[in-house]
């Protein structure tokens, strides 16, 4: 690119004085390189004595690196919070492991240490297992197929309250003398004819009449109830069986690892 040259002389001096610096766009020598050029053997130089005599490399001069002069406004990279806590969280999660691990290989020690103590071995835990687990499958089988039978007592007195409706035909005693006025007789003997004559009669007592029932009685009361009732309830009806079946589905497995001819109550 030309410069203009009509332009400011001021703003030509501005604009170099901004700039970055030339030293920064020239190539860079490789610092290994010179090391190695340091590192150089001495060279062999043959004197008038007919003897060779080494000459060293002169050390070289203290070399002053140009840095690049860094921008005008350039900000320092932010530090990220990742780098910072990514080292704390992997240790503390070690420390966590290998607190866990031990403690797991301390309880597996101990417990060697007590089963190998008492004299247990492989096969007596084996017999262990499975006497536990089959008690368990079988007793839950037996409570699945058991029923409840008792005797329940009722004791108690029952109100009663209604209307009785009663219309029927019976006999009734006179418990005494009834004396009837006004009554219509009609008597017909062999010498004495009377027919529909005002009389007073007396009915004695012990009578017997026939009569016609026709009328509601009202029934207020208290009954008194004793039963014995039987019960015979089978659990396998009842809500209880869904229980009693997941718990042998969960004993069922493990029961059948430890003893292949495992069998139930059917066979």
């Amino acid at each position: 690119m030309i410069d203009d040259p009509k332009e400011d002389p001021a703003k030509k001096m501005r604009k170099l004085i901004g700039s970055n610096s030339p030293l920064t766009r020239l190539p860079k020598k490789n610092e290994q390189d010179e090391v190695k050029n340091d590192a150089s053997p001495p060279k062999k130089v043959v004197t008038s004595t007919n003897r060779p005599t080494q000459i060293s490399n002169p050390t070289p001069a203290s070399k002053s690196t140009v840095k690049p002069a860094s921008p005008a406004g350039a900000s320092p990279k932010p530090t990220n919070k990742s780098s910072i806590f990514g080292p704390r969280f992997w240790t503390i999660a070690s420390v966590i492991s290998l607190t866990i691990n031990g403690i797991t290989l301390l309880a597996l020690l101990v417990t060697a240490f007590i089963l190998l103590r008492n004299g247990l071995g492989v096969s007596a835990l084996l017999n262990m297992g499975n006497g536990l687990l089959g008690g368990l499958y079988t007793n839950f089988e037996k409570m699945d197929r058991a029923s409840i039978q008792t005797n329940v007592v009722v004791d108690t007195t029952i109100p009663v309250q209604f209307d009785l409706q009663l219309n029927q035909q019976t006999n009734v005693v006179l418990s005494q003398d009834v004396t009837i006025t006004n009554a219509l007789v009609t008597v017909n003997t062999g010498g004495l004819n009377i027919s529909r004559a005002n009389t007073t009669i007396v009915l004695p007592q012990g009578t017997t009449l026939p009569v016609v029932l026709n009328l509601v009685v009202p029934v207020d009361t208290t009954v008194p109830v004793t039963l014995n009732v039987p019960v015979n309830i089978p659990l396998s009806q009842t809500q209880l069986h869904e229980p009693f079946t997941g718990l042998q589905d969960v004993v069922r497995p493990f029961y059948c690892m430890i003893n292949a001819n495992a069998v139930n109550l059917n066979g």
